[in-house]
């Protein structure tokens, strides 16, 4: 993974942002992040509270490192990742499952591999509820965000058409909702596939996710339908969800265009193992 940002003022032996700087704490809807009072009024270290320093190479200068510590607050604000998941970070994830130590190895590659300035391969986290996905999606948003420095958002899908719904009752369209969701750099998708299964939702979708195919902008999301072949069937068998003879799979719930597109925008990584939140 690269390297964590760090205020050049934070303290070491601040108990709140453990010497990064920023603080990340739950909101009353969304996970909200601001400058941690360890930094304060300090002069930066590095810079002298001028805000520059000597470029390394020694021609000119550039910011320094502090100056950007208001961005990557305002860029995981504009996030909007779930409250809950305030403290769900890469570091705080329970992967003690050895049957999910791939995955999150898989994960780990990936926050290491991302160019900010290139193009990036998507991932896609499937498995039963209760495994761990969203807090591995919604840890690396945070990472994008407060350590890489690119904008990411986080959107709930079923969440994502109510708003929409909505915004049609009030004949205000859909690009008001939709344009950030094309434009951020990073998008979070969490619980893809569910919902009615309806012709006008499988019409959103597909909208947001050709626009960022061919935008060649980067998609992760989170399922509880696996990848494979069309099972045939729109809706699964709640009376006998793990027969194999009544599986759902992803392209059952989302059409073959948006998985034909998902397939080449991303990677696939199983997460089994058990139910964290039955041992709570």
């Amino acid at each position: 993974m690269k390297r964590a940002y760090r205020h050049p003022s934070a303290s070491d032996r601040c108990p709140v942002c453990r010497g990064k700087g920023i603080e990340v704490h739950p909101g009353q809807v969304y996970a909200e992040a601001a400058l941690c009072q360890c930094v304060g009024d300090a002069v930066c270290p590095l810079c002298a509270g001028t805000g520059y320093v000597e470029a390394p190479d020694g021609r000119g200068v550039r910011h320094c490192t502090c100056q950007s510590a208001s961005r990557r607050v305002r860029l995981f604000n504009e996030a909007l990742i779930p409250s809950r998941h305030a403290t769900s970070t890469l570091g705080s994830y329970r992967h003690d499952d050895e049957e999910n130590l791939p995955t999150f190895g898989r994960v780990m590659q990936w926050t290491r591999d991302y160019a900010p300035k290139g193009e990036n391969r998507g991932l896609v986290l499937f498995g039963k509820v209760g495994r761990g996905k969203t807090h591995l999606m919604a840890a690396m948003l945070q990472h994008l965000a407060l350590d890489v420095g690119v904008s990411v958002r986080f959107v709930e899908f079923s969440h994502l058409l109510s708003d929409l719904k909505g915004s049609f009752d009030r004949k205000s369209g859909s690009s008001d909702l939709l344009e950030p969701l094309v434009r951020v750099r990073v998008l979070g998708i969490d619980e893809l596939g569910k919902g009615r299964n309806t012709e006008w939702e499988g019409t959103v979708l597909d909208e947001l996710i050709s626009r960022r195919y061919n935008a060649a902008a980067t998609v992760l999301a989170t399922t509880n339908y696996p990848p494979g072949r069309p099972a045939g069937r729109r809706t699964p068998n709640l009376a006998a969800p793990d027969d194999p003879e009544f599986r759902v799979n992803l392209v059952d719930r989302v059409g073959d265009r948006v998985y034909s597109r998902l397939r080449q925008m991303c990677d696939f990584a199983p997460l089994g193992g058990r139910d964290w939140r039955e041992m709570r």
